[in-house]
């Protein structure tokens, strides 16, 4: 075999490999990425009374402290809460439906090993509860004083996209 013969063989080999691995990437072929699958916008709209809570002054000494914050869909559509995170890693999110089932728990990215995919449905007219559970010895000495946490929700819904729960301690050793 010569060299023309050989060069051409490890050319279509190549190309076709590299066809293979963005087929599987979804890059053409027609298939969709998920987030463009899940595009479509909401009619509905999540609704909470308070979205900000002041725990007050807490010691690292006596562990956890937690608060639910519940939000309703009022709007006349299902709304899909595809995101959820933190804004630290001494907090966590537990999401738990009407009937305080866990939907999930959540964190900061890329910290502890906490995913951010939630696919959670929130149907017209249901309630979910978001438990923010904050870590006030997560710091060690050097975390007292106020800390100003968040989660976040991220949604299909075009009136509320983006839902911000915010709480604040001043932690004492």
């Amino acid at each position: 075999m010569n060299n023309k013969a050989i060069n051409l063989i490890l050319i279509s080999g190549s190309v076709a490999v590299l066809i293979a691995i963005a087929v599987l990437a979804g890059t053409i072929g027609g298939q969709k990425n998920n987030d463009n699958e899940t595009s479509v916008y909401s009619n509905g709209a999540l609704t909470i009374k308070e979205n900000n809570y002041d725990f007050g002054t807490i010691s690292m000494a006596n562990g956890d402290v937690s608060y639910r914050f519940k939000l309703k869909n009022e709007g006349d559509e299902a709304v899909a809460v595809k995101k959820v995170y933190t804004s630290c890693m001494c907090t966590i999110a537990n999401i738990l439906d009407a009937f305080e089932k866990k939907l999930g728990v959540f964190g900061m990215p890329g910290h502890g090993g906490a995913s951010s995919n939630a696919n959670i449905e929130i149907k017209a007219g249901e309630s979910i509860i978001v438990e923010a559970v904050f870590n006030p010895a997560a710091h060690g000495p050097s975390g007292v004083g106020l800390a100003q946490r968040s989660i976040y929700l991220e949604t299909n819904s075009k009136k509320s996209p983006k839902v911000e729960l915010n709480f604040t301690a001043t932690v004492t050793q």
